[in-house]
């Protein structure tokens, strides 16, 4: 492994390999302070962002953070890197490299037919040189689009996962939820559960019960318990309606291993969804999350930093064809992200990173109540990310998860959003809100002061779904 140096003239700055001077370069957080990895003063940062705009994008193909022959992560990324899709960035340092991302030669099409040929650690290296506004500049050029029984991704568009957690998993108070977003024009992306329990009785009880009202309205969108991955193989293998495999993934194999998985398992997922055939205009059938810290907090980060981690799990997630990957970003909490400053950055790098791979991001927009943050400090990331073509956010009543306990967004929030840049829903869903009476784009929410008849017996139907006990 290579040492790496910056002189100003004055001071030598010596960084031992590629991985501390990754590190030291990132801009502060909680999490690589926590972890002994943060630069020591802003001076040193700068300096290591400095040597790290000479190092070129081909010494990431050579000089890997984790040993192949030690990670599968690793062996993934390798393995998998599409050399004649590099060709046209591979003489470039990380800095060159920037700067052809904010020039007009970096466009929707070229930059899709570049991020196979990208690695995460050559994205996680320039989202470190860039500001604010560069994040969202890049991330708004990249397209991904993604289907299953809608089109999500589509420029000028902005999906919503209508989450109606229960603390209880009671089906009253998930479908009064669920009825609630769905009037205000959310659910798009996915009708998303985070179960109480991984008992999968109880998942295949909730998932029926998505299945049904999803039919009886015809509604153009897909559902998910966001169970662990072994938990929705058994409840496909007992027939339940399936329509996404749900599983948090993260950037080492380590730590995938804390979160009881590996590729092989996650490939078992997959194939169980495509065997349903329940897609209707695609098949993309997995869901995954990520977050800055989860490599961290399991202690399997290896001396990576975390962000860097980050963009690793988006390359776990390429492999899969997901139709939705999200950053949680401020859930893991300040020990790893500490105020509204640190998550509004680690927000716009995660959508930044999994978008030039070719990843079809999202973000919860969130933070835990004991961190330092607010929500008008998610307001500033909601809008910058919806300036950045943002896949899908989160809906949730109040913007209050009572389940999870963690503070994100709201249904409103989304109208908000759509309404300031003109940003529509999934066009199967659009079309299917006009039909229903419900939304119209340009003229906004429809029946906030009356519920339409078709919909009056949702949370009678849910009842019979009640769960024993």
């Amino acid at each position: 492994m290579a040492s790496y140096y910056y002189d100003t003239g004055s001071t030598r700055y010596r960084f031992a390999n590629l991985a501390e001077l990754m590190a030291k370069a990132s801009p502060a957080r909680s999490g690589d302070e926590l972890a002994g990895l943060a630069a020591h003063s802003a001076a040193q940062r700068v300096a290591a962002q400095l040597a790290l705009a000479e190092v070129p994008l081909a010494t990431f193909l050579e000089d890997l953070l984790i040993p192949y022959e030690a990670d599968e992560v690793t062996r993934l990324i390798v393995d998998r890197h599409d050399r004649a899709a590099f060709a046209p960035v591979a003489s470039m340092t990380v800095g060159e490299f920037r700067n052809w991302l904010l020039s007009p030669h970096a466009n929707e099409v070229s930059l899709a037919a570049l991020a196979p040929g990208l690695t995460p650690e050559m994205v996680a290296a320039v989202s470190k040189l860039m500001r604010i506004q560069d994040l969202v500049l890049v991330a708004r050029k990249c397209r991904v689009v993604t289907r299953f029984r809608n089109t999500l991704g589509l420029k000028g568009r902005l999906a919503t996962r209508l989450q109606p957690n229960h603390p209880t998993d009671d089906p009253t108070g998930i479908a009064a939820s669920m009825l609630d977003g769905l009037l205000y024009g959310s659910g798009d992306a996915v009708i998303g559960i985070n179960p109480a329990t991984d008992n999968t009785t109880a998942v295949v009880t909730l998932l029926k019960m998505l299945d049904e009202i999803i039919e009886r309205y015809q509604i153009p969108t897909q559902s998910c318990v966001l169970t662990h991955v072994t938990t929705a193989i058994e409840a496909i293998e007992r027939g339940a309606p399936t329509d996404l495999v749900f599983q948090s993934i993260a950037g080492t194999e380590a730590a995938n291993k804390g979160f009881g998985i590996n590729l092989e398992l996650l490939r078992q997922g997959q194939q169980a969804a495509l065997s349903l055939e329940r897609g209707t205009v695609g098949d993309q059938v997995m869901y995954f999350e990520t977050g800055q810290g989860s490599a961290l907090s399991a202690n399997a980060h290896h001396g990576i930093d975390q962000q860097t981690l980050e963009a690793r799990a988006h390359g776990v997630a390429r492999e899969f064809s997901p139709l939705l990957v999200n950053t949680v970003v401020g859930f893991i909490g300040p020990e790893y992200l500490y105020d509204g400053k640190q998550i509004i950055r680690a927000g716009l790098e995660d959508h930044f990173c999994g978008k030039l791979l070719g990843v079809p991001m999202g973000c919860d927009i969130c933070y835990t109540n004991h961190a330092e943050a607010d929500q008008n400090d998610m307001d500033m990331l909601l809008t910058l990310l919806g300036a950045a073509g943002c896949t899908y956010i989160m809906g949730i009543p109040g913007a209050d998860d009572i389940m999870l306990n963690y503070q994100t967004t709201s249904f409103h929030d989304a109208l908000y959003l759509r309404e300031v840049l003109d940003l529509r829903p999934a066009p199967e869903f659009e079309q299917w809100l006009s039909e229903s009476g419900i939304y119209v784009h340009g003229e906004g929410i429809k029946v906030a002061e009356q519920l339409p008849p078709r919909f009056r017996n949702v949370i009678e139907e849910a009842r019979k779904f009640a769960l024993p006990g």
